[in-house]
């Protein structure tokens, strides 16, 4: 069986994914049948975003429907979580860090899961303060508490990447606190927690609506482009399903050139009904965000250096130790015919 090194936060990531894929026995099969008009889909995302908003727009503008797929969207509320989904056959596509795959990958999964369509190219996190700073500077985390992410989880990897970058030893320098639950940070640092604190789309802003908290740094713009989400499936879904893949990954494109050719106001527009508590000033503002730091691939082809480079960081958040082979993980297939 093959079993490579995974150190500290992922092999308590594997243990929890590889512990589904024990139960996994039979996967969902062949999408559809023969008397169904369309062809269904189960996509399991790991959290509902305005940060994944191509997706949205190709739900929202029924590029799915017109690729004759029938989809079924559940948030799976974390990594392990969506990646528990696609081993036990819960979802037939998983949309995620790619690092999740990796961690089964490397832990001996034999019907392991490869990413088919990168979807964003930056972190989509903030640096949020409790004073507004003018000319913010790294290195003013020196000494402060930081309320961070999950161990493992690519948001605080970046984080720590982001921190070596700039001469910050994220062990020694940083006071970083990863026992708030994902989702949880911002209610604790309104609550008084913390200096700073690492937070998605909508707290950021809300924080800031709230004037509780100021972003002083875009993570997605200082780490610069890292494959930071993509959808995957399992290597026996994507052999037996190539057609419905194709199609699912087609329409994905669509979104894509969308959020390329139109306005954040537009774009805001479009998927407001997937964020119906969010009212249209707040969504624009934080779509708009997204937008300036160049969020969202051209297409959604995952390269190999991009691959390398999220290795790379995992290596360096001491996660992993040997290398896994990208021909394994990535298949550019399905992503280079959409683009075409």
């Amino acid at each position: 069986m093959r079993k490579l090194s995974i150190k500290k936060a992922g092999a308590v990531c594997l243990a929890l994914l590889t512990a589904a894929a024990a139960l996994a026995g039979c996967g969902a099969g062949e999408a559809g049948t023969a008397k169904d008009s369309k062809t269904k889909v189960v996509l399991n995302e790991v959290a509902h975003s305005i940060f994944y908003a191509p997706m949205y727009v190709a739900i929202e503008e029924g590029y799915f429907e017109e690729a004759g797929l029938e989809l079924t969207l559940v948030t799976g509320f974390g990594a392990d979580k969506t990646m528990t989904a696609v081993l036990t056959g819960e979802a037939d596509i998983g949309f995620m860090g790619s690092e999740s795959t990796i961690y089964t990958y490397a832990g001996g999964t034999q019907d392991y899961v490869v990413n088919f369509a990168q979807l964003t190219q930056r972190a989509g996190n903030f640096l949020v303060s409790r004073e507004p700073i003018e000319d913010f500077s790294w290195d003013m985390l020196k000494g402060q508490d930081v309320l961070g992410g999950r161990a493992g989880g690519m948001p605080e990897m970046v984080f720590e990447y982001i921190l070596e970058k700039n001469g910050i030893d994220p062990r020694a320098d940083v006071n970083i606190d990863q026992s708030i639950d994902f989702g949880s940070t911002a209610a604790a640092f309104s609550g008084g927690q913390g200096d700073f604190t690492v937070e998605f789309e909508p707290h950021a802003t809300s924080l800031e609506q709230k004037g509780e908290g100021y972003v002083v740094a875009s993570l997605g713009e200082d780490s610069g482009y890292v494959p930071y989400t993509s959808f995957s499936a399992k290597k026996s879904y994507l052999e037996n399903n190539k057609d419905t893949v194709q199609a699912f990954t087609d329409a994905l494109q669509k979104g894509m050139d969308y959020v390329q050719s139109h306005t954040p106001e537009e774009i805001a527009k479009v998927i407001a009904p997937q964020f119906a508590e969010t009212d249209m000033e707040t969504l624009t503002t934080i779509v708009n965000r997204y937008y300036q730091q160049d969020t969202w691939k051209e297409n959604l082809i995952f390269e190999e250096d991009a691959f390398s480079l999220l290795q790379n960081i995992l290596k360096d958040a001491g996660v992993l130790e040997q290398q896994v082979p990208y021909e394994d993980l990535v298949t550019k297939e399905y992503a280079k015919k959409a683009a075409e």
